[in-house]
Parts: structure tokens; C-alpha cells; sequence
């Protein structure tokens, strides 16, 4: 199991990200995504495993990493393996080559942000929809497969757009069935009216039957819990 970091969001997931499990971050822009997903690589190093990180939005930097990880980045950062696909199709490939460098020393696969490429594929043409949900389908059931069968965990983040649902104006991520029906748990982090403090509000759950949230503070140093003044 790895902790996440954050006591509340900790337990909210049961003790944090468990292997054999798929997790589905989304949120808005600065609601702390890739800040929690690099946080969960640091906490896996930590205790003795590697990370295959899959930075499919060029987010990920070395300079995040040292604060987050503070003293201890070096050794950090020779247990995450780093992975940039510039297109869709790349994204593909090495999601289906994945199984070649998943050991017994790897306890985490991260992809961040998994809707990126496939949005920037689709831009705006509805009639590439069909044809792209079919790929981003067979790439996290791939994902899922190699989660399960290696039991490692799995963490995928996802964008948002602004769809009409009930006639109302929601934020979902792009192709909310696929990459919901893949995720045994979902977690979707909100922005609050408090600067830097955002509500993590767990929706998906095996063991819980209503959503749950707790609020987090996005800081310097990675993602914390938000105590309230006094």
C-alpha cells in the first residue's frame, strides 16, 4: 500500500493507493493533480518500490520533484522511470510495451495525464470520437490488465470540459465511461473559494457507498491537509 501522504485523503482510501487497483484523479486546472501524483512516486520510493511514471502533458519537473521530495531527491529520482509520448499514438505504444519493464521492484504506474494526448488528437472533431474512445478504451483496459496481473498500483489524473448533464453545466473528464469503467476508485478534486485549498471528494469507491471528501491544501512542498485557522 502507498500512502499518499495526506492523513485524510489516507483515509478516505482505506491507508492510500492499493495494489490491483486502478485510481482516477480529475479536476480542474491547479486543483493539485500532478502534485499528488508525483507526491504518491516519492511515497512509493520511500518505501522500497519504483515508479513508472507516464508524463503525457510534459508536467512532470525536476524542480517539483526536489520540493516534494526534499532531502532525498536523488535517491528518488533514480526509482521513477520516466516516460514522454508526444502523440496519442505513443501513449499506445508504450502502454503496450508496458509489461517489458514492469519487475517485481515497480509498485506504481502513473499516467498523467491520461486524456491529454487523446484530446489534443481529437480537437474538436466529433467524428474522430468513435475511433479515439476505442483506443483510450483498449489502452486502460491494458493498463488495468497490467495492474492487476502484476499487483502494482495504477493512477491515472484526467483534465476536465464543460459538458450539459440534467441540463445543467458540470465538469467531467473527456470519455468519463471509458476511463470510469476501468477505475475502482475515483477521486475528483475540486476548487474551493480559499486560495491553494481545494476539496478532494472521493465519488468511486469498492467500500464506500456515498462520496466522501476532506479538504487539502496545495503547498510549496506538495499536497497537504488543510487544517482550519485556530
Amino acid at each position: 500500500m502507498i500512502p499518499t501522504g495526506c492523513v485524510g485523503l489516507d483515509e478516505l482510501l482505506e491507508g492510500g493507493l492499493v495494489a490491483e487497483n486502478m485510481y482516477l484523479i480529475y479536476g480542474e486546472a491547479e486543483t493539485g493533480k500532478t502534485t499528488l501524483a508525483v507526491q504518491s512516486a516519492v511515497n512509493c520510493a520511500r518505501i522500497g518500490y519504483k515508479t513508472i511514471y507516464i508524463d503525457a502533458e510534459g508536467t512532470f519537473s525536476a524542480k517539483r520533484l526536489a520540493q516534494i521530495a526534499s532531502n532525498d531527491v536523488e535517491e528518488i529520482a533514480a526509482n521513477i522511470i520516466l516516460a514522454r509520448p508526444t502523440t496519442f499514438r505513443k501513449q499506445g505504444v508504450i502502454l503496450d510495451k508496458l509489461d517489458e519493464y514492469v519487475t517485481e521492484k515497480v509498485g506504481l504506474i502513473i499516467v498523467d495525464t491520461v486524456t491529454s494526448l487523446y484530446g489534443a488528437e481529437l480537437g474538436g472533431e466529433t467524428k474522430k470520437t468513435f475511433k479515439l474512445n476505442r483506443e483510450l478504451n483498449k489502452q486502460m483496459a491494458y493498463l488495468a490488465q497490467i495492474v492487476k496481473g502484476r499487483k502494482v498500483a495504477g493512477l491515472v489524473t484526467s483534465q476536465v470540459r464543460s459538458v450539459f448533464v440534467a441540463d445543467e453545466l458540470s465538469v467531467q473528464p473527456p470519455a468519463r465511461r471509458v476511463i470510469d469503467f476501468w477505475s475502482n476508485v475515483v477521486i475528483n478534486l475540486k476548487p474551493t473559494s480559499q486560495n491553494g485549498v481545494v476539496r478532494a471528494v472521493l465519488e468511486k469507491h469498492p467500500h464506500r457507498v456515498r462520496p466522501q471528501d476532506c479538504l487539502l491544501r496545495i503547498a510549496e512542498e506538495g499536497i497537504k491537509d488543510y487544517k482550519y485557522p485556530g
